[in-house]
């Protein structure tokens, strides 16, 4: 990731670079929700982690944004800066479903 945001910082934030890095962004939270449903579908629907994660709104609204901004890099680079440093706020609060359901 070092390399598209230094790309981002030395084009101004322009549009491909903006939305090349919402990319990096999707892809990490695609792959993340790939490794938790793999898990839970490894464990049973009944496992601690299935009912912990729920229905994962976090992520299911993670991507959702990330793909916007993407596409909102094409209309105004600020909003969709905006967009990924909501979904960073949004998980920089400490999610404890899986650590309350899992947790020693």
């Amino acid at each position: 990731m070092p390399f598209v945001t230094g790309w981002m910082g030395e084009n101004h934030f322009a549009s491909v670079p903006t939305a090349a890095y919402g990319v990096v962004l999707l892809m990490a939270a695609v792959a993340y929700t790939i490794l938790e449903s793999a898990i839970v579908a490894e464990q049973g629907p009944e496992s601690r982690l299935a009912v912990a994660v729920g229905t994962d709104f976090k992520g299911k609204l993670s991507i959702a944004l990330y793909v916007a901004a993407i596409a909102l890099a094409f209309v105004n680079q600020w909003l969709s800066d905006g967009l990924y440093v909501a979904v960073a706020l949004m998980w920089l609060v400490p999610d404890r479903r899986i650590e309350s359901r899992v947790g020693t």
